[in-house]
């Protein structure tokens, strides 16, 4: 039986991506080195650690880095028969006062990726790839393409600054980002849209965001579209995991967090819960038939559902912001 937290202590902002039979949980160091730890797991039940990719200064130099700078949220994935580590490098972190912002400052960070055919063995030198958001990830689409999400940090005076979702074609032979940019979601009303990852199942590729900023307010956003780049319909509920309007469940601060199942495209959605009071985690939630959320033995029933009376107002207000845009 799964009990959680499945990690203890210190493992935040966890990634997690099976490869045949073995499970892999990355997650967060922030300005600890070596840099990223990752898990592994046959049962989803006994961990154990099993590297720390990132041991190089050529990796990760994080001098300057202030506090709660240097690694968030690590993005594992597994295609080709090579294991794929994106990640941020935060060099400042900081508040404002300047109108959109909401307190927040400049989020254009580092972003890189480093790749190895063995997990625990040596990882590459970093790929620079942009300097674009926070909280990248890479999709491995079915006809061999793979793309780079991450959000879009809007610098201009009076406007929101979490300005959407963007979408780049990313070419392993080349080393690099390729072709077009687009902004391929525009969030929602709730605003601080970030944290993007994209699903395939049945056709349809499936966008899903964090909202709200990361304490009570915070949510997991839906949509799709019968094309990686759109155009992306939100979910009925728009906000499929949330409570924000529900002070009196026990688990709040509901956080959206990637997982891929290697081999298919059905990968189930991982979730992080901060409980209430005190500092308990709960990791390894996944998707139910019916739309009911899973944390290892808690069952959290039709998730989003507070949201449901903004839902269609939401889906208009999407449609015509992509429409002047």
């Amino acid at each position: 039986m799964i009990r959680n937290p499945i990690l203890r202590g210190f493992n935040p902002d966890p990634s997690i991506v099976r490869v045949g039979d073995d499970y892999f949980v990355a997650t967060s160091t922030f300005e600890w080195f070596p840099g990223v730890q990752i898990h592994h797991s046959r049962d989803l039940v006994h961990w154990r650690l099993l590297t720390r990719p990132l041991r190089r200064p050529s990796q990760l130099n994080m001098l300057g880095d202030p506090d709660s700078c240097g690694v968030w949220a690590p993005d594992l994935t597994h295609a080709g028969g090579r294991f794929y580590l994106v990640y941020t490098d935060v060099k400042r972190y900081g508040r404002t006062t300047v109108a959109g912002a909401s307190g927040a400052s400049l989020r254009d960070f580092h972003n890189y990726l480093v790749t190895s055919t063995d997990i625990d063995g040596d990882w590459s030198d970093p790929v620079y790839l942009n300097s674009s958001g926070f909280d990248p990830s890479l999709f491995h689409d079915d006809d061999g393409k793979t793309y780079l999400l991450n959000m879009l940090w809007d610098h201009r005076p009076g406007q929101n600054r979490f300005a959407g979702i963007v979408l780049q074609e990313f070419s392993p032979a080349e080393q690099r980002l390729i072709g077009e940019r687009r902004v391929i979601f525009s969030g929602t009303r709730l605003g601080l849209t970030e944290g993007p990852h994209v699903y395939k199942r049945d056709g349809y590729y499936h966008l899903i965001t964090a909202e709200g900023g990361t304490s009570w307010g915070h949510a997991v956003t839906m949509a799709r579209a019968p094309g990686i780049a759109g155009p992306y319909e939100l979910h009925p509920d728009v906000h499929v995991l949330t409570s924000r309007h529900r002070p009196d469940v026990a688990l709040q601060r509901a956080a959206t967090l990637p997982g891929q199942f290697a081999g298919d495209h059905q990968r189930p959605v991982q979730h992080l819960h901060e409980a209430r009071l005190g500092k308990c985690r709960a990791r390894g939630s996944r998707s139910t038939e019916g739309g009911d959320q899973r944390i290892g033995g808690i069952r959290c029933r039709g998730a989003g559902r507070a949201a449901q009376g903004q839902g269609a107002q939401e889906r208009a207000d999407l449609a015509a912001r992509s429409h002047r845009s």
